[in-house]
C-alpha cells in the first residue's frame, strides 16, 4: 500500500505535483532487484509564478526487511510554505485578494507488514503537525496473491483523526474514513494492468479557515439632519462547506514494456465523483526509457479536469441568507469561493532523469511545469488571477543493501 498523503488545509491549497516524495522508488522496483534495506531522500521546490507561493519539502523514506516474512517502513517529511494565496475575495474590491501564508508541516509515518501464506498484512500509523492543524492516521491492509502470483487482490481501510485550529474560534474536529480494494493482473511477461476503487467519507469541520466569500452590502448612517445616508460596502465572511463528503475514486492503470525500445509505457486513468457535485477525470502517462545499463529518461504528462462544486460561488450576493454564520458548521445554505472547488483544467508535464551509480546507489532529478486555468462559464470559475502556474524541481538519492 502506498504512503498516504497527510491531510492539512494550507498545504492542500497548493496543487501537489506529479512526482512527490517517491522520486526514486518506481525506478528501483522496475529493475526487479531484491531489497533488504532501502533508503531514499528527496528535496523538492514548488514555486508559483510571480513569487506567489513557494513550498520547500524534504522527504526521507526507508524500508527494511527484518526477515523473509516481516518488513518495516517509515517516512519523515518536512514542508515549509510561504507566500500569498487567494482568499476568495474578488480582485479589485476593497477586500484583499491575496493573503500572506507561512507555516511548517512535520510528519512521520511507520508501518509493519507480515506475510501469512499468500496474504501480506500491513498496519501503519501516521502523525502530522502544523501551527493550525494536527492529523493522526491509521491504516490496515491486506494483499492476497493468486493464480501462481500472477493476480494480486488488495483491500483495506484508512482512518484519519484530524484537528483544525481556527484562529479566534478554537479547535474543530474532522474525521476521514476510506475503504479501498484493487486487483493487479500480469497478462504476460511485459504487461501488467490494475484497477482500484476507493470509497471515502469525511465528516466534521471541512471548511478551509483561510477562505472567505465577499458580499456587497449597504450600510445606513445618520446624515446629521434627521435623514440617513446609504453607503455601499464590501464585506467578507467565512466559507460554509457541508459537514460531510462522500467520494468514489476509480483508477485504471496499465504498464507495457517494449523490448525493441528497451522502454516501458505507463498510463493511468482516474475518475472521481463526490456529493459536492464535483466530477473529475485524470489522464496520466509516462515513458520510462533505459539508456545503456545505468541511465533512465522519463518524460511524463498529466491532464486533469473537474466541474464546479454545487455550492461554488464568487460572491454571496445571490445566496439567500440574511446574516452569514461567524463560525459556519456546515448547515445550509452552503457556499465557497475557493478556486479549487471551481471548474478548471490542470496540465502538467516534465522530465525525470535517474542514474544508477552501482548496485547500491542511485541519484535522480525531475522538472515539472504545472498550469491551471478555469474551464466553463463565469459562474463556475474563479477570476483568472486565482489559478496558479508553477515550476517544480525535485532531486533525490537512494541507497539499497
Amino acid at each position: 500500500m502506498p504512503f498516504p498523503l497527510l491531510k492539512d488545509p494550507i498545504f492542500m491549497s497548493t496543487p501537489r505535483p506529479l512526482f512527490i516524495a517517491s522520486l526514486l522508488g518506481p525506478a528501483i522496483q522496475a529493475q526487479g532487484q531484491p531489497v533488504s534495506q532501502l533508503y531514499e531522500y528527496s528535496y523538492q521546490l514548488y514555486q508559483e509564478d510571480s513569487d506567489r507561493i513557494e513550498v520547500e519539502s524534504h522527504y526521507l523514506r526507508g524500508k527494511v526487511d527484518i526477515t523473509d516474512d516481516t518488513s518495516v517502513r517509515f517516512q519523515w517529511l518536512h514542508d515549509a510554505i510561504s507566500g500569498a494565496s487567494p482568499t476568495g475575495a474578488l480582485p479589485g474590491s476593497s477586500q484583499p485578494f491575496l493573503a500572506e501564508v507561512e507555516d511548517v508541516r512535520t510528519g512521520i509515518l511507520g508501518a509493519i507488514s507480515q506475510q501469512f501464506g499468500d496474504h501480506r498484512v500491513e498496519f501503519e500509523i501516521s502523525r502530522s503537525t502544523e501551527d493550525d492543524y494536527d492529523s493522526r492516521g491509521y491504516a490496515l491492509s491486506d494483499s492476497l496473491e493468486l493464480n501462481q502470483k500472477n493476480t494480486t487482490l488488495s483491500y483495506g481501510v484508512n482512518y484519519l483523526d484530524d484537528t483544525v485550529k481556527v484562529a479566534g474560534l478554537g479547535n474543530h474536529a474532522k474525521n476521514g474514513y476510506d475503504l479501498f480494494t484493487g486487483v493487479s493482473q500480469i497478462l504476460d511477461k511485459n504487461t501488467v494492468i490494475s484497477a482500484n476503487l476507493t470509497l471515502g467519507f469525511n465528516e466534521g469541520y471541512l471548511n478551509d479557515p483561510y477562505k472567505v466569500v465577499q458580499r456587497n452590502e449597504v450600510v445606513t448612517i445618520p446624515d446629521g439632519t434627521g435623514g440617513t445616508i446609504e453607503l455601499p460596502v464590501v464585506n467578507i465572511y467565512r466559507e460554509n462547506r457541508p459537514d460531510h463528503r462522500f467520494r468514489q475514486v476509480l483508477q485504471l492503470e496499465g504498464t507495457r514494456y517494449f523490448e525493441a525500445a528497451n522502454g516501458a509505457l505507463d498510463v493511468v486513468l482516474r475518475i472521481s465523483n463526490d456529493d459536492y457535485g464535483i466530477f473529475s477525470q485524470t489522464l496520466q502517462a509516462e515513458w520510462r526509457q533505459a539508456v545503456g545499463d545505468h541511465f533512465q529518461v522519463v518524460p511524463f504528462f498529466r491532464f486533469y479536469h473537474q466541474n464546479a462544486a454545487d455550492f461554488f460561488v464568487n460572491t454571496l450576493n445571490n445566496v439567500p441568507i440574511v446574516t452569514p454564520y461567524p463560525d459556519p458548521d456546515g448547515k445550509g445554505p452552503n457556499y465557497s469561493a475557493d478556486y479549487r472547488l471551481s471548474a478548471f483544467n490542470a496540465i502538467s508535464g516534465g522530465l525525470k532523469l535517474s542514474y544508477q551509480i552501482n548496485d547500491s546507489f542511485e541519484i535522480a532529478g525531475a522538472y515539472e511545469r504545472y498550469v491551471m486555468a478555469g474551464s466553463g462559464g463565469s459562474s463556475d470559475t474563479s477570476p483568472e488571477q486565482s489559478y496558479p502556474s508553477a515550476n517544480i524541481w525535485t532531486i533525490g538519492v537512494s541507497a539499497q543493501f
